[in-house]
C-alpha cells in the first residue's frame, strides 16, 4: 500500500513541534522575556524555512543516489546521517572552524560560543571565504560529473547537455573546469587571501576525488565480495555525508546573520533538516525520480548554480533568499517540464492507440 505524501512528515512535525517549543524557551531562559522567547521562536521558523530552501535539491540528489544502495545502508544513512546532519554539521562544524581559526580547543569554543557569541560569529565570517571556496569546488565536481557521464541517456538541455557528454571521455575535463574556476576568482581577491582560498579549494577538489574514487572502488567490490562496504555500502554513504555536509556550509554561515546562539541555529536547522531527510525517503520509496523525467537535471543544475554562489560569497555577500530562490525555481522549472513531457507522451500514445 503506497503511503500518502502527509504520512512522510509525521516525525519532522513531531520534530518541529519540539524545536521551535525549545526555542520559545531557549528565547526566555536567555533574555528572561517574553518578547525574547517570541523573537527566538520566530528566528527557530525562519532557520528551519532557510534550511528547507537551500537543501531541497539535496534531496533529490541523496535519493538518486539512495536508490543504488543496499537496504541496510540506506537505513543508515536515514538514521545515522540525520544526526551526522545535526550535530555534527549545527554544533560541531562551527565549533571545529572557530577552534582552527582562532587556535583554541573545541570546549574553549564551545566556552566562546556561549560566553561571547558576538565574537563566535565574528571568527565564523572571517571563515567564510576558504569554507566557501571548499564547498563550491566539491559540489561543482558533483555536478559537472553529472553532466559529463557518457552514460547519462537523458537531456534536458540537449544541445548544451549532449555537448557536455562529448568531453566525457576526455579524462580530467571536469577538474579543469573546475580549477579554471578557482583561478578566475584569485584573480579577485585581495592577495593575503590568496593563499588560504586555494588550499581549501584544491582540498574541497582532493575530498571530491578520494570519496567518489573509494565509492566506486567499493562499488567494484560488489560482483566479487560480499563485504559491508561493497554495492553502494560505505562508499555511497560517505559520499552522501560529504555532500550533506558542502550543502550545509550556506545554511550555517547564512543563519548568524539571523542570530549568533549556536544552540538555536543548531535546533532551527535540525528541524529543517529532518523535513530534507522525510522527502529524500518519499523520493526514494514513491519513484518520484523516475515519474518526472527532468526532476534530477533540475537539482544538479541548482547544485552547479549553488557552487558558483559559494565561490561569489568569497568576494561578496549573496543574500540566501537569492541563493534559495535560483535553487527552487531551477527545480520547480524542471518539474513543470516533467509534467508537460509525461503529457505529450500520454498523448502520442492515446493517438497510436496504444
Amino acid at each position: 500500500m503506497t503511503r500518502s505524501a502527509l504520512s512522510y512528515q509525521k516525525w519532522p512535525i513531531i520534530v518541529t513541534v519540539i524545536g521551535l517549543t525549545l526555542s520559545a524557551w531557549l528565547g526566555w531562559v536567555t533574555t528572561g522575556t517574553l518578547s525574547g522567547l517570541i523573537g527566538f521562536l520566530i528566528i527557530g521558523g525562519i532557520l528551519a524555512a532557510l534550511e528547507i530552501a537551500l537543501s531541497f535539491d539535496n534531496a533529490i540528489v541523496n535519493a538518486n543516489k539512495l536508490v543504488e544502495m543496499t537496504p541496510v545502508w540506506q537505513k543508515r544513512f536515514l538514521t545515522w546521517g540525520i544526526l551526522i546532519a545535526v550535530f555534527g554539521m549545527r554544533i560541531i562544524f562551527p565549533l571545529a572552524i572557530v577552534a582552527i581559526f582562532a587556535w583554541i580547543n573545541p570546549f574553549a569554543a564551545m566556552h566562546l560560543a556561549l560566553s561571547d557569541p558576538d565574537q563566535y560569529s565574528h571568527i565564523i565570517e572571517d571563515a567564510h571565504g576558504p569554507i566557501s571556496a571548499f564547498g563550491g569546488t566539491f559540489l561543482m565536481m558533483v555536478a559537472l560529473k553529472f553532466f559529463v557521464d557518457e552514460d547519462k541517456s537523458v537531456d534536458w538541455f540537449v544541445g548544451l547537455e549532449r555537448n557536455l557528454r562529448k568531453f566525457g571521455s576526455v579524462r580530467g575535463f571536469e577538474i579543469v573546469i573546475v580549477l579554471c574556476m578557482i583561478l578566475g576568482i584569485c584573480q579577485f581577491l585581495p592577495e593575503p587571501k590568496h593563499a588560504s582560498f586555494l588550499m581549501s579549494a584544491l582540498f574541497g577538489l582532493l575530498v571530491f576525488m578520494l570519496v567518489d574514487g573509494l565509492g566506486s572502488y567499493l562499488d567494484g567490490m560488489a560482483g566479487s565480495t560480499s563485504s559491508l562496504g561493497a554495492r553502494g555500502g560505505l562508499g555511497a554513504f560517505l559520499y552522501l555525508e560529504v555532500l550533506d555536509a558542502s550543502f550545509s556550509f550556506d545554511g550555517v554561515i547564512g543563519a548568524f546573520a539571523l542570530t549568533t546562539n549556536i544552540l538555536l541555529i543548531a535546533i532551527g536547522l535540525g528541524i529543517g533538516a529532518m523535513y530534507v531527510r522525510s522527502m529524500t525517503i518519499m523520493l526514494v520509496e514513491r519513484g518520484t525520480l523516475a515519474e518526472f523525467r527532468y526532476l534530477e537535471h533540475g537539482a544538479f543544475y541548482s547544485i552547479f548554480a549553488l557552487s558558483v554562489i559559494m565561490f561569489l560569497q568569497s568576494l561578496f555577500h549573496v543574500p540566501e533568499l537569492i541563493t534559495g530562490g535560483i535553487g527552487f525555481s531551477l527545480i520547480g522549472y524542471a518539474f513543470y517540464r516533467s509534467i508537460q513531457h509525461n503529457k505529450n507522451e500520454a498523448a502520442v500514445k492515446a493517438a497510436a492507440g496504444i
